[in-house]
């Protein structure tokens, strides 16, 4: 798949602004900057992930998968493990909670290419949660040292880890799990600043990442409350991790890692045509990704809503395209109000810097 060249505007301004970033080492992996894409269920398969990294995120992270979905051999968990040959600074998330289970479905993983494998430990969904995976692995420290040497014993790529600060307020344990994953030979832990039981509400620990930041043996990824390139930008200049995650802010700015470089990352840089060519692009690699037009109605009806948030008449323009039926009209509804934009110089956004978007998950 080679999708049609970007236009000459919005190429030139991509790439002046992925000239201002500067690659990175974590631990034994190479990132293009900073600023990584987290990994988020059902919307980091290989298409999303590609159009981040073409608008500029670091590395990338694909969805979590099921250990027990790839050790069954079961055909849609597979597929989510494939590769694009055009993506560059990929891992693969896997999670579960047995070890043994994990170590062989990352031999499996692994044949797919990805930079490294990451165990999730994070997630806090109940279902993930109930059979002992994701964030319930933070509960028991005792059983991480067996787990994470098993895990590199089966692995040719790097190990990392993504984690919560603990499992609740009274069991704060990050810092202990990174000297354990020390130990063991993990390259870097990305940390999403809340506990499992804050799910996503309230706000990330920063100060307790910052802290983390300064004194952890491992090179430290933050992750939580990064929602505008604004903000993001803010805390780039004064972190003392070795990069940031982004998750739900890059659903409502696609651009959000290429604007955290601007001089004043609150303007109006990339214009709603802009955005229109990165939903075309976004569409090519999703024609080629899914094989059923409800996969591509779906997808593309769902993107573009998270898009628009913020720019001025969305909440009609969202009504009419969840009236749509067809996939042809969700796009030309969206052509329309893109258009309508631009003929109308309506090019800002009017986003609350303070608050979070999609505050229900998602990093």
């Amino acid at each position: 798949m080679n999708p049609k060249p970007f236009s000459p505007t919005l190429q030139k301004k991509i790439d002046l602004l992925k000239a201002k970033r500067s690659p990175i080492k974590l631990g034994a992996i190479d990132f293009d900057s900073p600023l990584l894409l987290a990994p988020m269920s059902a919307i980091c398969n290989y298409p999303f992930r590609l159009l981040m990294e073409e608008l500029g995120a670091g590395g990338t992270v694909s969805e979590l998968i099921s250990c027990h979905g790839i050790n069954y051999g079961n055909k849609r968990t597979r597929e989510m493990l494939y590769i694009h040959p055009r993506e560059k600074n990929i891992g693969i998330q896997l999670f579960g909670e047995d070890p043994q289970a994990m170590a062989e479905s990352a031999k499996v993983a692994q044949e797919y290419g990805p930079k490294f494998i990451d165990i999730n430990m994070g997630c806090p969904v109940r279902k993930v949660v109930s059979k002992g995976g994701g964030s319930a692995l933070l509960k028991d420290t005792k059983k991480l040292a067996p787990f994470f040497a098993l895990m590199k014993k089966s692995l040719e790529v790097p190990l990392t880890i993504k984690i919560r600060t603990g499992w609740d307020v009274d069991s704060i344990n990050a810092p202990e799990i990174i000297h354990i994953a020390k130990e063991e030979g993990v390259e870097f832990v990305a940390i999403h600043g809340r506990t499992r039981t804050q799910q996503y509400k309230g706000e990330a620990n920063w100060d307790l990442l910052e802290m983390i930041g300064r004194t952890s043996p491992l090179p430290i990824i933050g992750n939580g409350d990064l929602h505008t390139a604004y903000t993001t930008q803010l805390r780039m200049k004064t972190t003392a991790c070795q990069a940031l995650m982004l998750g739900r802010g890059c659903l409502r700015n696609p651009f959000i890692f290429l604007e955290s470089y601007l001089e004043d990352p609150k303007e109006a840089y990339f214009s709603p045509d802009d955005y229109w060519e990165i939903i075309l692009r976004y569409f090519e690699y999703l024609e080629d990704y899914a094989t059923q037009e409800r996969t591509l109605l779906v997808q593309m009806r769902k993107l573009i809503v998270w898009f628009v948030a913020g720019f001025p008449g969305v909440a009609k323009f969202r009504g009419d395209l969840f009236k749509a039926k067809e996939l042809e009209e969700v796009m030309k509804i969206s052509e329309e109000f893109f258009k309508e934009l631009t003929i109308s110089n309506q090019f800002a956004k009017n986003i609350d810097h303070e608050k979070p978007f999609m505050a229900g998950g998602h990093g």
